[in-house]
């Protein structure tokens, strides 16, 4: 295919799969459960940290972390007690277990409290047209209250060459607009041109397949390079190819 029928392709599965349906299967209908902003935030940061693996099992497990906090994670997260952390006693999902859990918790207390939330944190400088890093100085801000070192693994660094999958999926949910009804647009002050597409096994083996992508391993520098296709196609939205590589993959068995 040439590039103007590659684009026209892949806009057709845009619009094939980013459509309320898509919600029904995926953890992003974790957040989709809040209103306030900040339930919507917590709730779909910390799905999407634990968002690798079966995604029935995901969406179980994320729906239990919110049991655990109430449902009301916003409130949790700024007022809870130690005695509500032991309720985390048992939790785990794959490498992510209850210490991380508990961590993430406080960790996140302190970003609200004294950074002025995830928003503010996770957005990028003026003069970076991508979040590299952005997403690498928040891990630093993630981390700088004393935790255990094996938690550190559970956020990604673009800057040491991750493609921050999981990351670059919250980002998507949280920035890209709402007017699909699957992502949320609550963060105005972000802007959908500078977002990344969460790739992973499933992305990855397509956009090779599609020619868009050369690089075998799913690493920063082939999000680098997918950018640079996506951007092409879409400069104010790259990332809405996502969900046209994701369908083609989980869904279509390209």
């Amino acid at each position: 295919m040439t590039n103007a029928e590659l684009k026209e392709f892949l806009d057709e599965k845009v619009e094939k799969y980013e459509n309320l349906d898509f919600i029904d299967s995926d953890p992003i209908q974790i957040p989709h459960t809040y209103s306030l902003k900040e339930d919507v935030e917590i709730a779909g940061f910390l799905s999407s940290i634990i968002a690798w693996g079966n995604r029935t099992m995901i969406i179980k497990n994320a729906n239990r972390m919110m049991d655990l906090m109430g449902n009301s994670p916003y409130d949790f997260v700024m007022n809870h007690s130690e005695d509500d952390l032991g309720k985390f006693e048992g939790f785990v999902h794959r490498t992510f277990n209850a210490d991380d859990f508990k961590f993430f918790v406080q960790s996140l207390k302190n970003i609200y409290l004294n950074h002025n939330g995830l928003e503010d944190v996770l957005k990028p400088k003026e003069d970076n047209d991508n979040y590299q890093l952005a997403i690498h100085d928040f891990k630093q801000i993630f981390f700088e209250i004393p935790h255990l070192q094996r938690t550190q693994k559970h956020i990604s660094d673009p800057v040491k060459g991750s493609a921050a999958k999981r990351i670059n999926m919250f980002l998507r949910w949280m920035v890209r607009d709402a007017k699909k009804g699957v992502d949320f647009g609550i963060w105005k002050s972000h802007n959908s041109s500078k977002l990344h597409c969460p790739l992973d096994v499933h992305t990855g083996n397509i956009a090779r397949k599609l020619t868009i992508l050369k690089r075998k391993q799913n690493d920063w520098k082939a999000i680098q390079e997918l950018d640079k296709t996506l951007r092409k196609f879409d400069k104010n939205d790259p990332v809405k190819y996502d969900f046209a590589l994701f369908g083609l993959g989980v869904f279509e068995k390209f």
